[in-house]
């Protein structure tokens, strides 16, 4: 199991954070007071940390300058990358574009509508408010276009779920408070509700949510689902049942592995080691099984217990997301060993 650091996590900040730093730059460069070295910003909470900035240049009616991304200590895809404003006169209003790296939204059911930039609705209200401040205290006009670029950033969006999520071409702009808070899980629980969202305003009516690649995988296959179906619930199986008991949908699968499925038979919505743990004593108790008390892992217990634990675990694991959800939604489980074989099934088949 990895552990945390005895010292306190160093936190980050968001791309979103980082592309305001990179306008107020470039709005300096283009307005006249030349190519500032470090700025400061104010987050939506009311924090006003300092950028550096790494990177200038500018020519006939346009300026930029750019911001390289510190996630602190989280690991963080986008860390060491290098977050770009571009401005220029608008014809009207602030007006965003995405520019290399940063991807545009196909799909509906994300706060941005199709065909815009995968620039999100806080990231935006804080480089309007940049703009607002800076033209009014330069005496300039508002009217200003902003073309948000991440060099690289198209290569790194593959290790990011934006391909389900239907944003094509680039990462997102992203981030609320402006903060990125090391092993927080917001991101991932963020990213499985936004799914749900573009499940839900795709008209998908059947998604899944699994533990990992290979428990994906095989429900994928089994219900010849698409990509933007599957849910990358992982370890947060709470977060994604809290979510869809607002936001059902009429079918759910879940899927995986029989070490992490049996926490969730036995109540854990964590799953991840760190998190929850197996209870062998109740496992050996609801099996009639004495000796399973004595195992160490739910690997070894199901070689001993044999199909009736794989039952076992289909069924109550599907009985506790039922009971997580409203009346209605049509649940079915999946449970495989490790080389992707279905071990057992309960619910929908």
């Amino acid at each position: 199991m990895t552990r945390k650091p005895d010292t306190p996590l160093r936190r980050g900040w968001t791309t979103g954070a980082c592309a305001t730093a990179a306008t107020r730059a470039a709005l300096s460069l283009l307005w006249g007071e030349g190519a500032v070295r470090r700025v400061r910003i104010t987050l939506p909470r009311g924090e006003t940390p300092e950028f550096d900035i790494a990177h200038h240049a500018s020519g006939e009616g346009w300026a930029e300058a750019g911001v390289i991304k510190d996630a602190g200590d989280d690991p963080d895809v986008t860390h060491g990358a290098m977050i770009i404003a571009r401005v220029a006169r608008s014809a009207g209003g602030v007006v965003f574009r995405a520019g290399e790296g940063v991807g545009r939204v196909t799909m509906p059911g994300l706060p941005i509508p199709p065909g815009e930039p995968a620039i999100n609705p806080v990231p935006r209200q804080m480089m309007e408010a940049t703009v607002s401040d800076m033209a009014e205290r330069l005496c300039e006009s508002p009217d200003i276009e902003i073309t948000v670029s991440v060099p690289g950033g198209a290569s790194l969006a593959q290790k990011t779920w934006n391909s389900r999520l239907g944003i094509k071409g680039g990462l997102s702009i992203l981030g609320t408070t402006g903060i990125v808070r090391p092993f927080s899980c917001a991101a991932w629980i963020a990213s499985i509700h936004r799914g749900i969202d573009v499940a839900r305003g795709s008209g998908l009516t059947h998604v899944a949510g699994c533990t990992g690649a290979t428990s994906e995988r095989v429900v994928q296959g089994l219900y010849d689902l698409p990509d933007h179906a599957m849910l990358d619930m992982g370890d947060f199986a709470g977060g994604l049942l809290k979510y869809l008991a607002k936001h059902p949908l009429p079918r759910l699968t879940i899927g995986g592995g029989i070490g992490k499925m049996v926490k969730l038979a036995q109540g854990a919505r964590d799953l991840h080691s760190g998190r929850s743990q197996v209870d062998f004593q109740g496992l050996a108790d609801a099996l009639d099984l004495p000796n399973l008390k004595y195992m160490n892992t739910a690997l070894q217990a199901s070689e001993f217990a044999g199909e009736n634990m794989a039952k076992w675990v289909a069924h109550e694991s599907r009985d506790k997301v039922l009971a997580m959800l409203p009346e209605g939604v049509e649940v079915d489980t999946v449970v495989i060993d490790r080389a992707g074989t279905i071990l057992a099934r309960a619910g929908s088949q």
